[in-house]
C-alpha cells in the first residue's frame, strides 16, 4: 500500500474514529476515563533504573541491577526488559500499567511498579524484539535466542522456548507466526581470537526448530522492525521484507536500494503501528522511509547534521522525530516525505567518540517528547506540537536510556 493511500485512508480512519468516540462517549458514562503515564529510565554510569510518574515526576522506584541497562518496553507495555551486554543479564520491571480490551472500549489498571523475580542469564544479550504476548532475547556469544512469555513473567515465571542460532554472532531473531526468523553468521569466515562472524542472511526456523528453505541473502544484517503484518531488516544490498506466507512460511523479498539513492545502508529500523512503513537511517546524517509496497520504496530524507535518536509518535502516525548533533529536535511528516518543523531543545551532543557515550535518548508520552539530558541531569519534556519545553524533571546521575509507557483507559 502507497503512503499516498495511506493518507486518504488515514483521514477516512479519523473521520470514523470521530464517530465512534462519540458513540462509545454515549454507552459509557458509567466509566471515568483516567491516564497514567510512566518513564523508566537507566543511569549511563550507574547500574540503576528509575521509575518516574511523568505527571508529577516523583520517582516511584529505583532498582538496581548489575551493570548500564539498555531499556526496551514490552508491546504490552506491561514490563520493560533491562539488558546488562557487558554484565551477561537481564533484569525485567513490571510497570503497574495495564490495559485489557472491552470491545468499546479498553479498561485501564494501575499499580505499582516493581522488579520481577526473574532474570535471564547468558553470553552478552543485546538485542530484545517486543512481539505480541512475547519477547525475544537475543545472546550475541550465547549462541541462542530465547522467546519469553510475558505471562508467565508477570506470575514471576519464565515460560522460554530456546532457539539454536548457528553460531554466535550479533544477531537478532523474531517471531511471525509459528515460525522464528533468525539472523545466519558466517560459519566459514576467518575471525581473529574473540571477535564475532559476520552476519550473512535471514533464516527462517519452523515450530520444530528445523530451518525452512535456504538462507536469504542479507549482507551485514542489522536492525528490525515490524508494521502491520510485514517484517523488514536491513542490509548492504537494501531491506529484506518478510511477508505472511501460510503454512510454507513467511515469503522474503529484498528492496534493494535504487541506484538514485547515495551510497550507505539501513542498520535501525522503526515500524507504523496505525499505517504501514518503516523508518530507517541511511547513513549517520539521512533518514529513508520505506514504502514495501509502493512503486518506489524508498524516500531519502537528508539532516542537517548528523543523527543522535529517532522515534515514532504511536499516537500521531504521520510524525516522527530526530535529534541531530546540533541540539535541534526535527519533526517528519512520513506522510510528505519532509521536515516540516524544527526547535533547539538541548546543547549539541557531539557523535563522535565512544557509540555509547551518555547523549540524550528520546521516548514518547501523550503528545509530549521526554529527552533524557545526561550532562544537566534532567528529562527535557517538549511539546510535541510547538517544540516548546513545558518543564524539566530532575533524574539523579547521567539519566540515558529511556522509555514510555502508558496511556488512557475507562475506570469502572
Amino acid at each position: 500500500m502507497s503512503l499516498n493511500v495511506t493518507r486518504n485512508r488515514l483521514m477516512a480512519a479519523v473521520a470514523a474514529g470521530l464517530v465512534f468516540v462519540a458513540q462509545a462517549t454515549l454507552a459509557d458514562d458509567d466509566h471515568e476515563t483516567k491516564e497514567a503515564w510512566r518513564l523508566f529510565v537507566a543511569d549511563h554510569t550507574q547500574p540503576v533504573v528509575r521509575a518516574i510518574d511523568f505527571e508529577s515526576g516523583k520517582e516511584l522506584g529505583r532498582y538496581d541491577t548489575k551493570g548500564y541497562a539498555a531499556l526496551t518496553a514490552s508491546a504490552s507495555g506491561q514490563t520493560v526488559f533491562a539488558t546488562q551486554s557487558d554484565s551477561d543479564i537481564v533484569h525485567v520491571i513490571r510497570t503497574g500499567i495495564e490495559f485489557s480490551d472491552h470491545g468499546e472500549h479498553r479498561d485501564l489498571d494501575v499499580s505499582d511498579a516493581g522488579l520481577l523475580p526473574v532474570t535471564f542469564e547468558g553470553k552478552r544479550p543485546f538485542h530484545v524484539v517486543p512481539h505480541d504476548d512475547h519477547a525475544i532475547l537475543f545472546y550475541d556469544r550465547g549462541g541462542k535466542a530465547e522467546i519469553i512469555d510475558e505471562a508467565a513473567l508477570l506470575e514471576g515465571k519464565a515460560d522460554v522456548r530456546t532457539i539454536d542460532t548457528t553460531a554466535p554472532h550479533h544477531g537478532v531473531a523474531v517471531t511471525m507466526g509459528k515460525f522464528v526468523l533468525v539472523s545466519a553468521p558466517d560459519t566459514e569466515a576467518k575471525t581473529k581470537p574473540d571477535e564475532l562472524p559476520p552476519r550473512i542472511g535471514l533464516r527462517v526456523i519452523d515450530e520444530k526448530g528445523e530451518q525452512v528453505g535456504d538462507i536469504t541473502k542479507c549482507t551485514d544484517l542489522h536492525g528490525e522492525a515490524t508494521s502491520a503484518r510485514l517484517i523488514a531488516v536491513g542490509c548492504k544490498e537494501g531491506v529484506l521484507v518478510a511477508r505472511p506466507g501460510g503454512t510454507g512460511g513467511p515469503k522474503l523479498e529484498m528492496l534493494n536500494y535504487p541506484e538514485n539513492l547515495p551510497k550507505g545502508y539501513v542498520g535501525t529500523l522503526l515500524g507504523g503501528r496505525t499505517m504501514q512503513f518503516f523508518l530507517g537511517n541511511y547513513g549517520e546524517d539521512k533518514v529513508v522511509l520505506i514504502d514495501p509496497d509502493g512503486k518506489e520504496p524508498y524516500r531519502l530524507v537528508e539532516l542537517p547534521t548528523r543523527r543522535v535518536d529517532f522515534i515514532l509518535d504511536p499516537a500521531d502516525p504521520r510524525n516522527a522525530y530526530i535529534l541531530t548533533e546540533d541540539g535541534n529536535l526535527h519533526v517528519l511528516d512520513v506522510i510528505k516525505g519532509e521536515i516540516v518543523r524544527k526547535a533547539n531543545v538541548t546543547e549539541p551532543y557531539s557523535k563522535d567518540g565512544h557509540w555509547r557515550d551518555p547523549r540524550p535518548r528520546l521516548a514518547v508520552a501523550d503528545g509530549r517528547i521526554a529527552l533524557t539530558d545526561p550532562r544537566h541531569a534532567l528529562v527535557r519534556v517538549i511539546d510535541a506540537e510547538t517544540l516548546k519545553e513545558t518543564r524539566t524533571i530532575p533524574v539523579e546521575g547521567q539519566p540515558f536510556s529511556i522509555v514510555a509507557v502508558g496511556g488512557s483507559g475507562a475506570s469502572h
